[in-house]
């Protein structure tokens, strides 16, 4: 059997997902793989490129300047501590990045044929490039995967948080070669043709491609599971990972998939119910 632990949205609390995957661990007994995060999260290496969203956020909440406070350079204890969990996130890209720093390391990690990269000091956070396919094998069983990052724009601009033209003619590769992944990881949902917004490029790849699951955050609505259109995948919101007004995380922000052999199965983490995951107190857990 292989797990996954999924989150979405955790803008620039870079920290907490590891913090829950290690309190899951110790609750359950439940080995964690790999943790899969579905983008924007706030990976800013330098408060001068935050965007304004960001840095308006970041006033009120130093949670959203985690990557560059905690990330960038080594912290002993952190370090220690992740070394201890010994495990990977791997990342799609949101439309809340320094996408400039990400183009950069991507663009080596194309150059060594790296299907994805390291984005932080302690090398434990990775981001997928889109289109390009991951295996993810823990010895026993293994995971197929596509991400697809940044969001889609029907206006037919360029910015940077938008879905390039070289990404999806990445994803059109895929569609021609006729394969079929596992799951697949976005940040922005596919498109509505009634309401008009969501990426027609990630309709395009669930048209195409046979998923079993396809995980997304983005768009601020609460967790749901569905199925998609094409009557084969499930398509599984996953809620941001952010403290309500009560201070506590919600249900729906932590996900757990099993795969062993053709079986995929998922399930809610009762966030809510875990005591010392509050606004002002998991960084102490």
């Amino acid at each position: 059997m292989i797990r996954l632990a999924i989150f979405a949205d955790i803008h620039g609390k870079f920290l907490l997902p590891f913090k829950l995957v290690n309190h899951y661990q110790n609750l359950t007994g439940k080995k964690i793989d790999y943790i899969i995060q579905c983008g924007d999260m706030g990976a800013f290496p330098n408060k001068n490129t935050m965007d304004k969203a960001t840095l308006r956020h970041a006033q009120n909440d130093p949670d959203e300047l985690g990557f560059l406070r905690q990330f960038c350079q080594k912290n002993r204890e952190i370090e220690k501590f992740l070394n201890g969990l010994n495990l990977n996130m791997l990342c799609v890209r949101g439309n809340h990045e320094d996408h400039l720093f990400l183009d950069n390391l991507e663009k080596q990690a194309e150059l060594n044929n790296q299907t994805h990269f390291s984005i932080d000091c302690y090398q434990k956070v990775w981001v997928m490039r889109t289109g390009v396919p991951i295996i993810l094998d823990n010895g026993n069983e293994k995971i197929s995967l596509i991400g697809i990052g940044r969001i889609g724009d029907r206006k037919g601009r360029k910015d940077s948080q938008f879905i390039q033209e070289y990404e999806y003619q990445a994803l059109k590769k895929l569609f021609k070669s006729k394969q079929d992944f596992d799951i697949l990881i976005t940040h922005d949902k596919p498109s509505e043709s009634i309401r008009g917004y969501g990426s027609v490029e990630i309709a395009e790849t669930l048209n195409n491609i046979a998923f079993s699951y396809h995980f997304y955050g983005h768009t601020g609505e609460p967790f749901n599971n569905e199925l998609y259109d094409n009557g084969i995948t499930q398509s599984v919101k996953i809620k941001e990972l952010e403290f309500n007004q009560e201070g506590k995380l919600s249900d729906g922000c932590m996900i757990i998939l099993e795969k062993s052999g053709d079986n995929i199965s998922i399930e809610k983490v009762p966030l809510k119910d875990i005591i010392g995951f509050m606004k002002n107190t998991w960084q102490y857990m």
